[in-house]
């Protein structure tokens, strides 16, 4: 059974390699075009976002007519309709402007007219690199999840001041579930279809209320901290319970954070948290069963045979090579050398046995066996 020391060991190196594998991927080269694609993009008033949501919320990528053409070899389809968004109208003032409007600048906005844009579902031609590249739902589902998400929920609402509700994923505006500070308040998506995202998100959600509730320490971070805060915590638990979420959540931290200063700052705060995550998450798949607790391995490897011994550890060598959880491959491993000490101290037995039995048999010399040795 690992010792104090050994889990404190097997968290903190949950959190470096969520950071390493980030950053291999950011540093890729489709990472960096989609990067500079990312940079083509005009950035968007609250106010326009809002027109252009109520005229189609399924819109991702935006961009005027000629911006398509020029910037990414993409056209608009024929008989496509235009989303109005507001552009400023911009005038060149006069000395006479100037000094009524009481500025030194040379232009000013003088009102604003309506403008078309498209989204790239509109449009055709070479691809373009979005964020779904690297964010890939669809997770495999996994068994167990779907009784483990109930019972964290169950657990968040009954014993502590955080809720936990759902809500149809068409009701929260593309995204699988929302904390909301105000309220202390976690929504999930209840017909979100892939149990392990449908986890993953309450975790996501739940490091949202640990680091950025109104009273956390993280609560002013930027956007793109606590999301990749957030994200990166999710990740480490469900990699704690056996689930790798990497095609989904490395991702989604890289593409939210985008430099690598920003994920290095961001995670070497999340520690805390996801030890409690941690925590919180080992303690529930106890009570579900999930977890069984460690046999004292002297006991029951001295009642097999030595077929049965033999068998064993090569059971156990095919499941150190097939596990994908790094805390399952350190379990069984910890089981293969309790089997391979036994092993070794019944074969040491036997030979001792063998010797006393034969004293005729000369045995090797003390000090020439030790200068082998290193």
């Amino acid at each position: 059974m690992p010792n104090k020391a050994d889990v404190k060991a097997w968290k903190a190196q949950l959190v470096a390699q969520a950071e390493q594998q980030i950053l291999k991927l950011t540093d890729s080269d489709q990472f960096k075009k989609y990067l500079n694609t990312l940079a083509k993009f005009h950035r968007y008033s609250a106010r326009n976002i809002d027109l252009i949501y109520s005229q189609n919320p399924e819109a991702t990528q935006i961009a005027g007519f000629k911006q398509w053409k020029n910037d990414f070899n993409r056209s608009v389809n024929k008989g496509e309709k235009g989303i109005r968004i507001a552009a400023p109208m911009i005038k060149k003032l006069t000395p006479e402007d100037q000094k009524r409007l009481d500025t030194t600048k040379e232009k000013a906005i003088v009102g604003y007219r309506y403008i078309p844009v498209f989204d790239i579902s509109q449009t055709s031609g070479e691809p373009v690199l979005s964020a779904k590249d690297f964010v890939k739902e669809n997770l495999a589902d996994h068994k167990n999840v779907t009784n483990l998400y109930n019972e964290l929920k169950n657990y968040l609402n009954n014993n502590t001041d955080i809720k936990v509700s759902e809500k149809r994923l068409s009701e929260l505006g593309g995204a699988k579930g929302y904390f909301q500070p105000s309220t202390n308040e976690i929504v999930i998506g209840s017909d979100e279809p892939d149990n392990a995202l449908k986890l993953e998100t309450l975790y996501h959600e739940y490091a949202h209320s640990q680091l950025h509730g109104l009273t956390s320490e993280f609560k002013d971070r930027p956007r793109a901290y606590q999301e990749t805060q957030a994200e990166a915590v999710a990740y480490v638990a469900m990699q704690n319970i056996g689930v790798d979420t990497s095609n989904y959540s490395l991702g989604y931290v890289a593409t939210w954070a985008k430099d690598k200063a920003v994920i290095h700052s961001a995670l070497s705060e999340i520690q805390q948290v996801s030890n409690k995550v941690i925590e919180l998450s080992d303690g529930l798949t106890k009570q579900l069963g999930l977890q069984e607790d460690p046999k004292e391995p002297e006991h029951d490897l001295k009642k097999l045979s030595a077929h049965d011994l033999n068998k064993s550890y090569q059971g156990l060598q095919q499941q150190v090579q097939q596990a994908t959880s790094p805390q399952q491959k350190a379990q069984l491993k910890n089981q293969l050398n309790d089997v391979h000490q036994e092993i070794s101290d019944r074969t040491q037995k036997q030979l001792k046995a063998f010797a006393e039995e034969n004293p005729e048999i000369k045995q090797p010399d003390p000090e020439y066996d030790q200068s082998l040795k290193r």
